[in-house]
């Protein structure tokens, strides 16, 4: 879980506590540690509500087709205000904007369980989504500003390992949650979470500068000016084709994988509700360790290698029928698929320059929601239509199109060369 040995360290004979010193001298900003118990306590919220949604959604008779739409009004959320999101962070700040945001995402979720109107839930998800690009794009940019080019795949890493260390927490929370309370509770607990982690952003992380204080800085070092939308989208191309496909395969998986183990593989709803732990835990063991290697030999070569091998476990998961073998497969799909998101912020990071990250996060983000917009309402037609079986052969079809594309495009990593 913790970086490698920095250059001539090996000279001298390690400290009894070097393996927690070389680990903080990688990460010594005290911001970025900020950002990181932010992002946990939002995974946890996130887990929580992602671990019961669908469950809940099912058990008030909205239909596969409609929780689809209402995973679809959560991503347009996110396509809608992803982009206009550069423009507020240069206005506002970002830590101003993650925190306004983490307090809205707590109303939205709050908010969720008493709503029965489709219309009303839509608008809800719409706002949620809004909120939570909110989130994402101002700790990235946050993250990626702090982090130095040798080091940006371990940090964005780390902050994988919170959200996964949250989603982990989350369904736990869930299920300890539902046994004792009413369902609509678990919302609640997620809402007082995700209000906490705005409260402590406002009294705990330091000011950001301004974006016009970051061009500045990074114009001397860099020798030009900021890129175009086109022009910087031609060089981040394969980070966002990486979180395009893993946004679909996520939104899909987490409205409909936890029904088709219900439905089709006889799976209980008490042991389905924990199914996003292993995912997550595989995801925790696993990122930190891909982002050093992304770091050393290349974010998008090993991107690929994941892509490929997280691939056939979503094609062996529809063959899959005991249950300790389903939990392997999530947990290496994890390790895998999920280790992409991390790699790909790392590659824009390099890619993009220092005075662009705003504009790319957003970007990225842009396609993040894409994935999710376009991901539900496929993978329910096709549920619908043709069964589970179908869904997941559509998805491993999504990762072997990205394996395709990241190596006709190789050459966008700088390590390429």
């Amino acid at each position: 879980m913790l970086g490698a040995e920095r250059p001539g360290a090996a000279a001298e004979p390690p400290a009894p506590t070097s393996f927690f010193r070389t680990f903080a001298l990688r990460v010594p900003d005290p911001n970025v540690w900020r950002i990181y118990v932010t992002t946990f306590a939002l995974g946890t919220a996130y887990g929580i509500a992602i671990s019961v949604i669908a469950i809940y959604l099912d058990a008030h008779g909205f239909g596969k087709e409609k929780i689809g739409r209402l995973a679809a009004a959560f991503a347009a959320g996110i396509v809608v205000f992803s982009l206009p999101m550069d423009g507020l962070i240069r206005r506002f700040s970002a830590k101003r904007t993650l925190a306004a945001s983490l307090a809205g995402y707590a109303l939205a979720v709050t908010a969720f369980p008493f709503l029965r109107s489709i219309w009303a839930i839509a608008i809800v998800r719409f706002f949620d989504g809004a909120c939570s690009v909110g989130v994402w794009v101002s700790s990235e940019s946050i993250l990626l500003s702090r982090a130095d080019r040798k080091n940006k795949a371990f940090l964005t890493s780390i902050y994988a390992i919170a959200i996964a260390c949250g989603y982990v927490a989350g369904p736990v929370a869930a299920r300890l949650c539902t046994s004792l309370l009413p369902l609509e509770l678990a919302f609640i607990v997620a809402g007082v979470i995700a209000l906490g982690a705005s409260l402590y952003v406002l009294l705990r992380l330091d000011p950001d500068k301004s974006m016009r204080e970051q061009e500045l800085d990074a114009s001397p070092l860099s020798g030009v000016r900021t890129s175009g939308g086109a022009s910087l989208l031609s060089r981040i191309k394969t980070s966002c084709f990486g979180t395009f496909a893993y946004g679909y395969f996520q939104a899909s998986v987490v409205l409909f994988l936890p029904l088709y183990l219900m439905e089709k593989k006889g799976v209980t709803r008490a042991q389905t509700i924990v199914i996003p732990a292993y995912f997550a835990g595989g995801m925790l063991l696993f990122s930190n360790y891909a982002g050093r290697l992304g770091d050393r030999h290349g974010h998008l070569r090993l991107m690929r290698l994941l892509g490929a091998v997280g691939m056939t476990m979503v094609l062996g998961f529809v063959w899959l029928d005991w249950y300790p073998l389903m939990c392997t497969a999530v947990f290496v799909a994890g390790a895998t698929l999920a280790s992409i998101s991390p790699l790909s912020l790392a590659l824009q990071g390099v890619v993009a320059r220092p005075h662009e990250y705003s504009r790319a996060t957003s970007i990225y983000n842009a396609f993040y929601a894409a994935g999710m917009l376009l991901g539900p309402p496929i993978s329910s037609a096709l549920f619908a239509a043709h069964g589970g079986g179908a869904m997941l052969f559509h998805l491993a079809a999504l990762w072997a199109a990205f394996v395709a594309f990241s190596f006709a495009y190789r050459r966008d990593d700088p390590a390429a060369a």
